[in-house]
């Protein structure tokens, strides 16, 4: 599923997503967001003293949306943990493992559609499994923007509900007011 935003930014570049997160979540939070990694990784302090960190591929603006995503729904427990003690199966998952992906991605994914509004950004759902069916991607799809109905519906959690705000002044995105209208059938 691919969403495109309502219209065009012509500069969507993830430097300026780093720096909106880190105006708003620097100092209460002592996290960074950094770009420039092979793969995504949250790496939490070891002291009061250290920062913890976001890492997301490369440069990629939809990369440093999802990252922040997990970042925005793990609480304080799944902060201490590296990568907020998720597990990762490469590619080629059966559909047990891919089912339990699934669950744990559709929270987030759900907040990267609705971060991708904000931004006027495209979003592409990705079960990042290329062996998975067509079918498992569009159930999975389907999950994700019922998931983002919830979010538009009972609100965003209180990190995220500060992030999507901040995309949404800078890239003159969908307001959460009119998300509603937006994903009404």
């Amino acid at each position: 599923m691919l969403i495109q935003p309502l219209k065009s930014y012509p500069e969507h570049q993830a430097h300026i997503v780093e720096a909106l997160f880190t105006q708003l979540f620097d100092t209460d939070y002592g996290t960074c967001l950094i770009g420039g990694a092979n793969e995504p990784l949250y790496k939490p302090a070891v002291n009061d003293c250290e920062k913890s960190y976001i890492y997301y591929r490369e440069d990629f603006f939809a990369s440093a949306l999802h990252e922040v995503s997990h970042w925005c729904i793990a609480g304080n427990a799944r902060r201490q943990q590296m990568d907020f003690g998720y597990w990762y199966v490469d590619d080629g998952r059966d559909a047990i493992e891919q089912a339990a992906f699934e669950s744990v991605e559709v929270k987030p994914q759900a907040l990267e559609l609705l971060f991708s509004l904000a931004a006027n950004y495209p979003f592409q759902v990705s079960a990042d499994n290329l062996n998975g069916s067509v079918l498992a991607l569009d159930s999975f799809s389907k999950a994700v923007v019922h998931q983002a109905k919830c979010y538009v519906k009972n609100g965003l959690p209180k990190r995220a509900a500060l992030f999507y705000d901040a995309l949404c002044a800078h890239f003159n995105g969908v307001v959460m007011v009119d998300l509603g209208a937006y994903f009404k059938e």
